[in-house]
C-alpha cells in the first residue's frame, strides 16, 4: 500500500491481491423453503392485588410497624 504523496513508503505484507477461490470451495445456494412464522403468546394485563392511585403505583397505607420511609421500626429491647 503506497501513499500517493510519499514514494518512500513500502508495500505492507498482507495487502496483495487476493487469490481467486477454487470452484470446488464455492457453495451453491440451495433453494430454501419458507418456514412458518412463529406465533408469539398473547399478552394480557394482570390486575394487581392492591389498589393503585392515578399513577399506577400502589396506594400508600400507614403501617404502625413502619416509619414514614417504609423502614421497619425496631422494638425496644
Amino acid at each position: 500500500m503506497r501513499d500517493k504523496k510519499d514514494n518512500a513508503t513500502f508495500d505492507l505484507p498482507g495487502f496483495e491481491a487476493a487469490v481467486p477461490l477454487a470452484p470446488s470451495t464455492i457453495e451453491v445456494p440451495r433453494a430454501t423453503t419458507r418456514r412458518p412464522r412463529k406465533t408469539s403468546l398473547k399478552q394480557e394485563q394482570l390486575e394487581l392485588l392492591d389498589e393503585t392511585d392515578a399513577t399506577g403505583l400502589p396506594v400508600w397505607r400507614r403501617d404502625e410497624n413502619l416509619d414514614l420511609t417504609g423502614l421497619p421500626i425496631w422494638a425496644q429491647a
